[in-house]
């Protein structure tokens, strides 16, 4: 009866396809489990950034030239980017809810939302 057994065991796959795989099956021990990240000193050592010109921006260096791409207009009101500005105001605004409210706006709230973009102007 235990020739029959033995040869039971050698007839059927190790591996059910229906049976979850358990870790330490898909990851013997030594192997790697997956994407290692690396820190950011790692990232220095590795790139030799003492060796770049102090004014180049790396990750090192936050001294960086001004962007050459022109800034992008927010809403002064939502936050949203503003395809569009009131001339009466000088406010940016998303949309025509935000435009009656601008337009409903008393002229001290104005000049308060134009200050914190710095562009606080005088209206008449």
């Amino acid at each position: 009866m235990e020739a029959e057994v033995i040869e039971a065991e050698l007839v059927l796959p190790t591996y059910m396809s229906f049976k979850k795989v358990q870790m330490y099956e898909k990851y013997p021990k030594g192997q790697s489990r997956g994407r290692h990240w690396k820190h950011l000193k790692q990232i220095l050592q590795a790139e030799n950034y003492q060796n770049y010109p102090p004014d180049e921006p790396n990750y090192v260096n936050i001294e960086s030239p001004p962007s050459m791409h022109p800034c992008k207009k927010i809403c002064d009101i939502t936050g949203f980017e503003a395809p569009y500005y009131d001339p009466r105001t000088n406010l940016r605004y998303a949309n025509t809810e935000v435009f009656k409210l601008v337009r409903s706006l008393p002229n001290e709230y104005v000049q308060r939302y134009l200050a914190l973009r710095n562009a606080a102007v005088v209206l008449k």
